[in-house]
């Protein structure tokens, strides 16, 4: 979580609030501006003995404000939290699940190696044709606080699919994992999990692909709660979702 914060404070200093109450914060909210593309709010939460009382409505609020400037503004909301987006304006984009794994044994594969620096240009290029905005910044973080997670697909060439992912506090997080097809994506989840040393991981997947699901089912993830990415605006530049088999995170996108 603190690793979360550090990462919105430094990339959108001005996209966050917090709601407090008798000098003590009961509220959190944050947001992203993806080059006016669209933004970005996450962070939407409220201390438990606080809720009730409007506090999240009046930070979504004060984040949709921030973000008055941009056309789209986008989210991904727990089956609780869409009924306070659903009040505010917000559509439903696509579903999305989270997936949980202890103990995996993974391996590496033809045509994955670790992401090598000369492999920016074409990585930042292809994730703001299929993510719908330049997020350069963010993936530059979450590589270096987990290159070993960081990864490329390639075939005769051409970049086929990637991986990033970060540590958390009790499990590891795998995504943004970008790919051409399923089995690309399958490829690179099995090498990020031959370096997991056998911790406990954590996908969020769309569900775009009954296969896809599946497959990680095989493996082991387990579905541990859904979410619904969701829009408010013209949703102009969706990118390519089709091809993203984990999100970022949905703090992030």
């Amino acid at each position: 979580m603190e690793a979360d914060w550090r990462c919105f404070l430094e990339c959108s200093p001005q996209g966050c609030r917090v709601a407090v109450c008798e000098d003590r914060v009961v509220g959190t909210v944050a947001t992203l501006n993806y080059e006016d593309s669209f933004g970005w709010i996450s962070m939407l939460l409220v201390d438990p003995e606080w809720r009730g009382q409007g506090i999240g409505t009046r930070l979504l609020e004060e984040a949709c404000q921030i973000l008055s400037g941009v056309e789209t503004v986008r989210l991904d909301a727990t089956p609780a939290g869409k009924l306070v987006y659903d009040k505010a304006g917000f559509q439903d984009e696509y579903l999305l699940v989270r997936m949980k794994a202890a103990s995996l044994v993974g391996e590496g594969l033809p045509g994955v190696r670790p992401l090598e620096d000369s492999d920016w240009p074409r990585l930042l290029e292809w994730d703001r044709l299929v993510f719908g905005a330049d997020r350069g910044a963010i993936l530059r973080r979450l590589f270096h606080g987990a290159p070993e997670y960081a990864f490329v697909a390639e075939s005769a060439g051409e970049m086929r699919g990637f991986l990033l992912g970060r540590h958390g506090y009790l499990s590891e997080y795998f995504g943004p994992l970008v790919a051409r097809d399923d089995l690309t994506a399958r490829a690179l989840v099995s090498a990020g999990v031959a370096r997991s040393q056998g911790r406990t991981v954590m996908i969020d997947a769309p569900r775009h692909t009954a296969e896809w699901n599946r497959w990680l089912e095989s493996r082991g993830f387990r579905e541990e709660r859904p979410f619904i990415r969701m829009f408010r605006g013209t949703n102009s530049r969706p990118g390519l979702p089709g091809l993203v088999f984990a999100i970022a995170g949905p703090e992030l996108g």
